[in-house]
Order: structure tokens, then C-alpha cells, then sequence
């Protein structure tokens, strides 16, 4: 389960319905022209918080489908609603993914007591292992060592997405916990996650940049630091002129621009605006997309 993860993109049609086709096209040059690892299915980065039940495990059959055994699948079930996270949850786990992952529940003030007791039911109704979703910055929950700790006790949460800026805790819970997987969840900060020990990575700039991020990986277990930095000012070069443009209708647009049916985004989210079309293309071109 070690390795580089793309946070799957999902074509979605102008009346947000998911382009089937398309999606089977977005797997495949993640796995083929990428080179990655593993596919991280609806996540943030597929618009999933936007999408029905229904949609949810139509994207998980499909990636599962067309992954057809050749990388690691990570569900991402994670939501509010703890009954559709239990029952999307079953549904991956009957197809195969090597693992879960969940967001902490977000929106209301959730106790760290209920935070825990929401990790337990989806882990103890799907008898799946669980990857934590930590990304303080979108779900307002930061939690601390000791609230590690208590998870990290279930032998089930096998690691965390970690999409946190704070590298003292992620220091401190590589250290105490070597047999844990840690990803680091920030694209713009890979290097100073595999720096400090992390096992992967999982992000959305992969879908068009795991080349480049596989090559960061490969340099720092090299012992070449200095040259990975190098890679990754070229990437967050890149990063910059993307998050400038739109970040999920920039990545969709650069695989619409190569002939993958990326489509658009989910309402209420806005598509790419046309006029940057010339932009994308620049981008390919100056970044060897």
C-alpha cells in the first residue's frame, strides 16, 4: 500500500451525471501515462461531497472495473451521514479495495468521543481496514498526538491521509508509529513529507503530474535531496499556475485538452472558463504535460 495514490478526477456532463467512459479514460492514463500506484476514489478531488449515494458506488464499480487488479484502490467513504459512509463502505469492501479511507465528520462541532465512535461503527460494519482522512483546513477538526493515539490503537486504522501543514506532528507520529502508513496530502509539499518518512502520497495534481511526483519519490529514497528540490519547484511551478486558473477545471481541462473525456464539474461548482483555453495549452507545452 506504499507508493504514489492519485486522487481520482470524475467527468461529470453538463447536468452533473457521471460520463462513464470518460472516467474508465481518467483511470487508465492515471495507471498507464502516470504511473501510479493506486487510485484514492472519491475523495475531495472527485467532487464527492456534491454527489448521491448512487453516484458514490457507480464510481467505485467503475474504478474497480477498469483497474482490473493493476494498482491498490483506497475508497474514500467518508460523510456526514454516517449511515451512507457504512453503507458505501460494505459496497467497496464486496468489491475489493484494499482499503477504506474517511474524512472526520465535519460542518458540526463533533466531540472527539464522536469522532472515534464514527471511525468504529464504519470499521466495525464493513470489518475493512480504515486509512484516517486528516485535513484540518477544509473540516475545521485538528487533532492532536493523544487523539492519534487513541486511533491508532485499533489495529484496523492501518495510516492517515495526512493534508496537514503541521510537520512537528507529523515528525512526532512517524516516529511513534514506524509500522503505520502516513501519506502526505499536500502536492505542493511532497518533498518535505518524504523528508520526513512518509510512506506515499495521494493528491489530484497527480492525475496530470505523477510522472514529475514519482520522480521526486525515486530521487529522495536516492539520498538526492537536492536534485528532488529541483523537481519540486518545477512541480509547484505548475501547482501556482493551476490553483491561478481553477485547481479541479484546470487538471480536468489539461486531460480534455490530451483527448481523455475529463468533462466538467459538478454544479454548484463552475466548469473551465473558455477563454483560458490557450493558457492549458501553454501549460502542456511549458510543462511537458
Amino acid at each position: 500500500m506504499k507508493g504514489l495514490f492519485s486522487a481520482l478526477l470524475v467527468p461529470f456532463d453538463e447536468q452533473g451525471q457521471i460520463k462513464e467512459q470518460g472516467l474508465r479514460e481518467v483511470v487508465n492514463q492515471n495507471i498507464e501515462e502516470q504511473g501510479v500506484d493506486g487510485l484514492y476514489v472519491n475523495g475531495s478531488s472527485g467532487e464527492n461531497f456534491m454527489l448521491s449515494t448512487d453516484q458514490k458506488k457507480t464510481i467505485f464499480r467503475i474504478a474497480h472495473e477498469e483497474t482490473a487488479g493493476r494498482a491498490k484502490l483506497i475508497a474514500q467513504v467518508g460523510s456526514i451521514n454516517l449511515e451512507e459512509a457504512v453503507e458505501v463502505g460494505k459496497y467497496a469492501t464486496e468489491l475489493g479495495y484494499d482499503s477504506l479511507s474517511a474524512v472526520t465528520p465535519f460542518y458540526y462541532p463533533f466531540t472527539f468521543a464522536e469522532i472515534k465512535s464514527y471511525y468504529e461503527t464504519i470499521i466495525n460494519e464493513t470489518n475493512n481496514n480504515m486509512i484516517i482522512y486528516a485535513i484540518p483546513a477544509l473540516t475545521g477538526v485538528s487533532m492532536d498526538m493523544a487523539q492519534f493515539d487513541e486511533l491508532f490503537q485499533n489495529e484496523k486504522v492501518i495510516g492517515v491521509k495526512y493534508t496537514d501543514g503541521n510537520f512537528f506532528l507529523l515528525e512526532r507520529l512517524r516516529k511513534r508509529y514506524p509500522n503505520k502508513l502516513i501519506y502526505s496530502g499536500f502536492d505542493e509539499m511532497l518533498i518535505y513529507g518524504l523528508v520526513s518518512g512518509v510512506d506515499g502520497a495521494i493528491g489530484s495534481t497527480f492525475n496530470v503530474n505523477g510522472k514529475r511526483a514519482k520522480e521526486i519519490m525515486n530521487l529522495v529514497a536516492e539520498g538526492k535531496v537536492t536534485e528532488a528540490y529541483d523537481v519540486q519547484h518545477t512541480t509547484n511551478d505548475l501547482i501556482e499556475k493551476i490553483l491561478d486558473l481553477g485547481l479541479y477545471q484546470t487538471l480536468k481541462e489539461i486531460l480534455n485538452q490530451k483527448g481523455i473525456d475529463a468533462g466538467t464539474n459538478k454544479k454548484p461548482m463552475r466548469g473551465f472558463d473558455s477563454s483560458q483555453v490557450g493558457e492549458v495549452k501553454q501549460l502542456i507545452a511549458d510543462f511537458n504535460l
